[in-house]
């Protein structure tokens, strides 16, 4: 897309007393209102190409010619710089529930492994970009009752914030959530701390690495409660195929003594509109000593309707 500058406009008026007055004078009348006009639109695209046509046309002048784009370049760069300033300022300013972006998604799923069955999940994730931190929410929750039995309920919620410490490096902390009776457990928390880096950040990709340790507390269904020492991987990968077309990929594990827990979650989501997308997802978790009459892998598909905001 161009690059549409508020100032540049005046650069029509500002030419003639920031370039050298008697090469100006030499540029022929419609060259110069050809260059006005393109300096006034305040087009980057326009007025390279205008300014490059004018000098391959008029080869006398290139001297004003490389004046007039010269004084342009200064005046786009002090425009770029006030407007990121003036952006910076902002988010410093911002109040606590103040620039916010993220997404809800509504839909349905289908399980295997512990309960097979079909059901609807719902979920919200929340971003929080600042100068040098930033504030991740989610949550989730899947839910199905039958005949007035509950026969899935789980339920996830983290927080994680993040200080950025350069350009791709980060420090993180986690705190996190987890309500599943079908694997045995009515509450798991668990918090963690420690390393991350943007391996790739480009418009299109990203990957993103973090690792650290953990402490987790189980308590059980039957009434048994543990806490262990963990250490926490996890890996976060998104790529736009197409202009409306996503792959994501979230792996996550928690190695501990007892039961380990490690988490695929592979989706691939394309936009209907400009707000909302349809995404299909495939969870795999597996646990490595769950309680006595539950399996160790379960298996989600879900399929939902996704609000970007």
């Amino acid at each position: 897309m161009p690059r549409q500058l508020g100032l540049i406009p005046a650069l029509a008026g500002a030419v003639a007393i920031t370039a050298p007055t008697a090469g100006l004078a030499d540029i022929p009348d419609p060259v110069q209102a050809m260059i006005d006009a393109a300096l006034e639109s305040g087009d980057e695209t326009k007025i390279r190409a205008i300014i490059e046509i004018a000098r391959e046309t008029n080869p006398d002048d290139t001297a004003e010619f490389d004046a007039i784009l010269m004084d342009y370049e200064a005046q786009l760069a002090l425009e770029v710089a006030a407007e990121e300033t003036a952006n910076e300022q902002a988010i410093r300013n911002a109040g606590l529930f103040q620039n916010w972006s993220g997404e809800g998604e509504l839909g349905a799923f289908r399980s295997t492994g512990n309960s097979s069955n079909t059901g609807v999940t719902a979920g919200l994730a929340l971003t929080r970009e600042g100068i040098d931190w930033r504030h991740k929410l989610s949550g989730r929750a899947d839910f199905q009752r039958s005949n007035g039995v509950t026969t899935r309920e789980q339920f996830v919620a983290r927080y994680e914030p993040n200080y950025k410490i350069s350009e791709r490096l980060f420090a993180y902390a986690l705190a996190q959530y987890e309500r599943d009776r079908f694997q045995g457990f009515s509450a798991r928390y668990s918090v963690s701390g420690g390393l991350g880096y943007d391996v790739i950040a480009t418009e299109t990709a990203s990957l993103s690495l973090k690792a650290g340790p953990a402490w987790r507390r189980t308590e059980r269904i039957g009434g048994e409660t543990e806490s262990n020492l963990a250490a926490l991987a996890e890996a976060d990968f998104d790529w736009q195929i197409a202009k409306k077309v996503a792959f994501t990929q979230n792996a996550s594990a928690f190695v501990q003594s007892g039961s380990s827990t490690y988490i695929s979650e592979t989706g691939i989501q394309a936009g209907i509109s400009d707000a909302f997308q349809v995404r299909l997802s495939y969870t795999l978790e597996h646990d490595t000593d769950p309680p006595a009459g539950a399996v160790r892998t379960d298996t989600l598909s879900r399929v939902t309707l996704i609000y970007g905001f």
